[in-house]
């Protein structure tokens, strides 16, 4: 006769369900107000997940509010072309999840008649839904009862834990700890722990609600030195004329920002002075960035674009901000 298969022990301690409960009501009376946050309409809650991957919640906001004044449905945003969703991403950076989000937002549309799927599982389906986003969007907008890792929720398991979990034993641990009844309001508080009390350096553990349930109580190891940002410098030509802008299109091959517009690059030249200029980071670089005005020769491969389009246009963060600053859009 076969033996049963023995039932997979819980690492978390008792206190799992009073876990729940605390964090839940200190949630309850401090989650931010965030604007996706004030319906569980998966759309737009989809749509936050997408846009939160690798970026701050600071930097999302305004963002997530302008590219629903666009796109209000997933109708819209599949039927738009992908340049103009581009152009409405631009300055979230890692483009990719554009392209991506319109690709799943014309799946939806033309294989689900615009419903978005309810588990786990089909949202992992669509492209730019990894395991992480699929639980969020899974157990925020549809209810079901599953764990959503994210580098937060990591930090905090393992200082409740008081040692370190990774991979498919850190997501037990996390759905070992889920409040089955709120799941979605379960990960978002777990999110919102890690990312205002449970920080990465210097954790509030006098103000958190689970303290008591924690064995690391911020006796942390010391971090290892953050990597160093590469710092270079780079210099562009800004040439108006006659309401005219110059841009250049990117090759649709390239691995970063492909077709998207940006300014001309120029050679260094110590005999310009530069008309202004700023800075700009993109991943590990940080750019010292001159931008000159001045003709291009006629040679030059380009295009002149409408300064009343180019706002329009899939612009590069850097080259929106350099036109932003030169009050040309």
């Amino acid at each position: 006769m076969p033996r049963l298969a023995a039932k997979r022990r819980s690492e978390i301690p008792s206190f799992a369900s009073r876990f729940g409960q605390q964090l839940l009501g200190w949630f309850d009376r401090n989650k931010r107000d965030l604007p996706w946050r004030r319906n569980r309409d998966p759309y737009r809650v989809w749509l936050s997940e997408i846009m939160l991957q690798q970026t701050r919640v600071a930097a999302v906001v305004e963002h997530y509010n302008r590219f629903l004044v666009r796109f209000p449905t997933v109708q819209a945003l599949a039927a738009a072309p992908l340049s103009s969703v581009v152009a409405a991403w631009s300055g979230l950076g890692y483009y990719r999840r554009a392209q991506r989000l319109h690709a799943a937002a014309r799946q939806v549309v033309h294989r689900r008649r615009g419903r978005l799927p309810r588990t786990l599982a089909e949202l992992e389906a669509l492209p730019g839904i990894g395991r992480y986003s699929a639980a969020a969007i899974a157990s925020i907008a549809f209810g079901e009862a599953v764990a959503a890792v994210d580098g937060n929720v990591e930090r905090v398991v393992q200082r409740v834990l008081g040692r370190a979990v990774c991979g498919n034993r850190l997501w037990r641990v996390a759905a070992d700890l889920l409040s089955p009844s709120r799941p979605g309001d379960f990960n978002q508080a777990m999110m919102e722990l890690g990312a205002t009390l449970c920080l990465p350096r210097e954790p509030k553990c006098r103000l958190c609600p689970v303290e008591g349930m924690c064995r690391t109580r911020g006796e942390l190891k010391p971090s290892p030195p953050a990597r160093r940002q590469a710092r270079k410098e780079v210099d562009y030509a800004l040439d108006c004329r006659q309401g005219s802008i110059f841009l250049v299109r990117r090759a649709r091959e390239m691995t970063l920002m492909p077709g998207m517009w940006e300014l001309p690059e120029i050679p260094r030249d110590r005999s310009i002075e530069p008309s202004f200029t700023l800075r700009h980071s993109i991943t590990s670089t940080d750019y010292l960035v001159r931008v000159a005005r001045l003709a291009l020769p006629g040679e030059a491969k380009g295009c002149w674009i409408k300064a009343s389009r180019a706002g329009k246009l899939p612009l590069t963060g850097l080259a929106r901000k350099i036109l932003c600053r030169a009050k040309l859009i």
